[in-house]
Parts: structure tokens; sequence; C-alpha cells
């Protein structure tokens, strides 16, 4: 019974029970060796040499937007025009950068400035614009004037000699009146110094002041002040308080100039003195100032 049960055949095959399973089509008369190449996958060829890498047989998933955009800036390819049109766009983007800067730093001055000051400030550049408006319009009809003049000669002549009077004027030279304001400070405590009074003389020729006199002293460009004790020497010139300012200009833009918060007459009576101020229709400035000959200069016209 063993003998008949476990037995093999000349393939190598076992058979139980005494019977022999049928051969498979195709496998009859088959070497084991074919039945195992049949089993394995079959062979891949290999690349020729030289040939690209093998390309994935799986599919690939599409990109996204952004996946594209940075499949294309990154690794940057930059070529040499490129590069050089980067580098000029640097340099236009910091110029345009220092110059915002450079504005903002102007406008946190004035956006920190107080209401008074803003006021004060546009006050003055309204006034300074209406005298180089009027400086104009006198020009213009200067020039007119020379054109349409039947006697061109005679009226050059009327034009240079009101251009010497009022040179005059501002020389010191010759007297002036006109508008303006009378200006009174009282000093009982000797107090007030020279710095305080050169401040008020730089603040009237700022609202537009055309002549001005301190206690008998005619006050022209190169007019300084200093301390002397208890007083104040102008030019040279000792003066004592109670200090009168007589003033040519436009009273309306002279007053407010001096009357401003934080402004000349505040900073006076911070110093316990007495300041008054005074319009006027005509006032009359007639102290003068010799006139000098220059050393050294001389007039182009000779």
């Amino acid at each position: 019974m063993s003998d008949q049960y476990d037995r093999e055949d000349e393939n190598g095959h076992g058979r139980s029970g005494g019977h022999e399973e049928p051969n498979r089509p195709g496998e009859q008369g088959e070497r084991p060796e074919n039945r195992l190449r049949k089993e394995l996958p079959a062979e891949v060829p290999a690349p020729p040499p030289g040939a690209g890498p093998t390309p994935d047989p799986r599919p690939q998933e599409p990109l996204t937007g952004r996946q594209r955009l940075l499949k294309g800036l990154w690794p940057p390819r930059l070529t040499r025009p490129q590069l050089i049109v980067a580098l000029l766009l640097f340099g236009l983007g910091f110029g345009l950068a220092v110059q915002v800067a450079s504005n903002s730093d102007t406008d946190s001055a004035l956006r920190g400035a107080r209401q008074e000051d803003l006021v004060r400030i546009l006050d003055e550049l309204d006034s300074r614009t209406q005298r180089l408006e009027d400086e104009r319009q006198g020009l213009e009809k200067q020039r007119q004037e020379l054109q349409s003049s039947s006697d061109q000669a005679a009226e050059a002549r009327r034009q240079t000699a009101e251009k010497e009077r009022q040179l005059g004027i501002l020389a010191g030279t010759v007297a002036a009146q006109g508008p303006g304001i009378t200006m009174m400070i009282e000093d009982t405590k000797g107090t007030v110094q020279s710095d305080m009074l050169l401040d008020t003389i730089q603040e009237l020729r700022a609202a537009g002041a055309e002549a001005i006199q301190v206690n008998g002293v005619r006050v022209v460009a190169n007019t300084y002040f200093a301390d002397a004790g208890k007083s104040v020497s102008v030019d040279g010139n000792k003066i004592n308080a109670p200090y009168r300012f007589k003033v040519i200009g436009k009273p309306q833009d002279l007053e407010p100039a001096l009357n401003i918060p934080g402004g000349v007459v505040q900073t006076l009576e911070k110093e316990q003195a007495t300041v008054s101020v005074a319009q006027s229709g005509k006032i009359v400035v007639d102290a003068l100032r010799q006139a000098k000959q220059p050393d050294y200069a001389r007039s182009s016209s000779r």
C-alpha cells in the first residue's frame, strides 16, 4: 500500500491514492525550466548606451498654477541684459526711497508744529508772495512806461531818481514816511537784553517792515545790537528804556506778527516788560545814517 500512494513518477511529481492527475493542456512534455519562465514577468530590454533616463511609466499629476510659477522662477536663469536691467531698477527704487524719506522728514517737522506756528508760517508766506507780486507788477509797469514814453531818456532818468530814493530809504540816508506801527517797550526791571530787541527787528523785517527807527537810531541792514550794562547799544549808540520802535510797513501784517502766540510780545512780557503796539496811518522815520563811500567797490558802468 505504501508503494501505491508514495510513488513518484519519472518527472518528480507525487501521486496519492493510486490515481494520477491528468496532464494540463500545454504542460504535457514541457520541461520544468519552461514552466518557471512562464511564471516570471516579461524581461524588459536594457536601454542602449547614451540613451536618456528611462521614463517613468506612471502617469504624472498635473501641476497647479502656483507650482508652475515656482518652477519657472526657481532656479533663476538670468542673462546679462536681465542682470543690467535689474541693477538699473534697483538704483531707481533706491533713489525714489531716499526722495520719499526726505519728504517724509519735512512733512514730519511740519506735522509736529503747533497750530499757532503753522498759522504764522502761512501768514509769512502769504506776505512774501504778495510783496513779490507787487514788485513784479512795479517792474512790469516800468517796462511799459519805458516802451511807451516819447522821451525814453527822460523817463529813464526819472526812474533812476526814483530807484535812488528807494535805495536811500533802505540804506537809511533818506527820511521816509508812510503807514505803520509804533511799539513801546517799558523795562522797569532792566531784564530786556539786546538779543530780544534783535529778535523784534527780525520779526518786523519778516513781516514786511521797510524802515525802522529805535530811539532815534536808524536801523539798516548791517545794524547790530549789544548789551551795555542795564542798557542796550545800537550800532555803538547807547539807548535806554523805554524802547520806542517806529516802523513803516503794512500795519495789518506788522502788528499780528508781533502778537502771535510765543512771539515777541509774549517773550518780553515773560521778562516782566510792558509792551504796547499801536497802528497809524502816518509814521515818520527821520533818523538818518551817513552815507559811506566804499573803499574798494566801484560801479561797473564806469
